[in-house]
């Protein structure tokens, strides 16, 4: 039986991890870091984390809104798309996780391309 991307990731821990670089990141990132100032960073970090974690076949600990419904009205272009992604790669890479992993998260992340973008 093979394991889940949750249990390669390092389960509910190394998520967090992952998560919590990644803001971080995006708060730097001069391309995106705007969309970040008036937002509550824990809170922001918290739902992505259980939203990565429920999603990655961990346990079903997401309560937030749907991707499309979080992201109505932000009108995010594609440029701003892809310093996402470049950003969860990075974080990726920060946190030592494996080849096949990332391509897997960037998969998973670009597939909710349409539900993020010029909603």
């Amino acid at each position: 039986m093979s394991t889940s991307l949750y249990e390669r990731l390092g389960g509910t821990e190394g998520i967090t991890k992952i998560v919590s670089d990644l803001v971080d990141i995006h708060l730097e990132n001069p391309r995106i870091s705007t969309r970040f100032e008036n937002i509550d960073q824990n809170a922001l970090k918290h739902a992505a984390a259980t939203f990565f974690i429920t999603g990655s076949g961990g346990p079903n600990v997401y309560e937030g809104k749907d991707m499309l419904a979080a992201h109505k009205g932000m009108n995010i272009d594609s440029g701003e798309f892809m310093a996402v992604l470049d950003d969860a790669l990075k974080a990726l890479e920060k946190n030592g996780v494996g080849q096949r992993e990332q391509e897997e998260v960037l998969y998973i992340l670009y597939s909710m391309r349409s539900d993020v973008m010029y909603v």
